[in-house]
């Protein structure tokens, strides 16, 4: 990774930018303050709401941080499908006594005004979901002095990143928790995807683009493995999930070591879109049926995970998680980034120890 970007954060070490209200101010300064790049998620907020948390974020750090945007999405749903899909969902409606949500009530995230906002109002990086900005908003962020990170879940989504003028890949494996990044939704490749080793090593030989590696990481170990691969940092969002500076539901992180909810599953049920998430009730009863459309489903059934939530019920909610969510600890932000970063450091020296299996000399 260019020195320029590396020099931003003395950590290899980012913090998601999970959307949903997780990602919230307190948590990025944190991550930031202790040596790591903390990230705002700007996705299912306005650009005012945005420029409040960004104005609020800098009050907490001096430290550099990122923003995160999704891109707009095609028109592919198919409308009789979302029909059928809320006319299953009535139940849950009534169950939670709420409405369903009008699944038509706009499907680009206000992308527009939001990068008009950070063209504006400068912040150090921007990250891009669901797509590849195209070159001219590459060219613009650069302009004012931002950096574009993009993600990418497939080697050829890597090469459109790379002919999009971004500074770095973000390689997001399928061990990730939260919504894939694909960059078009297939339905007949949904439920897939790569392994995020195999994926570092993949995109490290098609393009010479940096390589944040995301997906299920979760100790300095693992951090250590993808900068092997052929990383140059690495992203974590369920780690950072736990924190108490995490604007995540207390049952949302109680959930993650919970006995109850023992595996993950990518799943529509909630957005329309694959995400991984915990097995609960909604997640079986619906998954199987939701179909791929993206963001009427995340309209659609927001007013239900909502209600679920204020009735503490975990079983409706979207409990969000990648692979490794049984690793968790419920610690202070910023000391967990020290402990991530000691444990790359054991890490480095343990494999330094084993240099001599590299020269043909077997143990030492």
């Amino acid at each position: 990774m260019s020195s320029a970007l590396t020099d931003l954060f003395p950590y290899p070490i980012v913090q998601a930018p999970m959307a949903g209200g997780v990602s919230v101010p307190q948590l990025a300064a944190a991550v930031s303050e202790a040596g790591g790049l903390g990230f705002l998620a700007a996705g299912y907020k306005t650009a005012d709401g945005m420029y409040q948390e960004i104005k609020h974020l800098r009050g907490l750090t001096s430290r550099p941080f990122g923003v995160n945007l999704f891109l707009p999405q095609p028109e592919t749903a198919d409308p009789a499908a979302v029909d059928v899909y809320a006319h299953q969902l009535a139940g849950e409606a009534a169950w939670y006594e709420t409405e369903l949500g009008d699944p038509d009530c706009g499907r680009d995230d206000g992308y527009e005004t939001k990068l008009a906002v950070l063209l504006d109002n400068p912040v150090p990086v921007v990250s891009f979901h669901f797509g590849v900005p195209s070159r001219e908003v590459v060219e613009s962020l650069h302009r004012v002095g931002t950096f574009a990170l993009v993600g990418a879940t497939t080697v050829d989504e890597a090469r459109a990143v790379e002919q999009s003028g971004a500074d770095a890949v973000i390689a997001q494996g399928v061990e990730a928790g939260g919504h894939q990044g694909t960059h078009r939704d297939n339905p007949e490749t949904g439920g897939s995807g790569t392994g995020l080793l195999a994926l570092v090593a993949q995109v490290r030989e098609a393009v010479s683009l940096p390589i944040v590696a995301a997906g299920g990481i979760m100790r300095g170990s693992q951090i250590a493995a993808v900068l092997a691969a052929g990383a140059s940092a690495a992203q974590l969002g369920t780690a950072f999930l736990a924190t108490p500076e995490s604007g995540a539901h207390d049952l949302h992180k109680q959930a993650l070591t919970n006995p109850l909810f023992v595996r993950t599953e990518l799943t529509r049920a909630f957005s329309g879109r694959p995400a991984r998430a915990l097995v609960n009730r909604f997640l079986r009863e619906h998954g199987p049926y939701a179909p791929a459309a993206y963001p009427e489903v995340h309209h659609l059934t927001a007013p239900v995970r909502k209600a679920a939530a204020t009735a503490g019920d975990a079983q409706g909610m979207a409990l969000w998680a990648g692979q490794g969510h049984r690793m968790a600890r419920e610690l202070p932000a910023g000391q967990l980034v020290e402990v991530l970063a000691a444990e790359l450091a054991a890490a480095g020296t343990a494999l330094s120890g084993l240099s001599g299996y590299t020269t043909g000399g077997g143990a030492r």
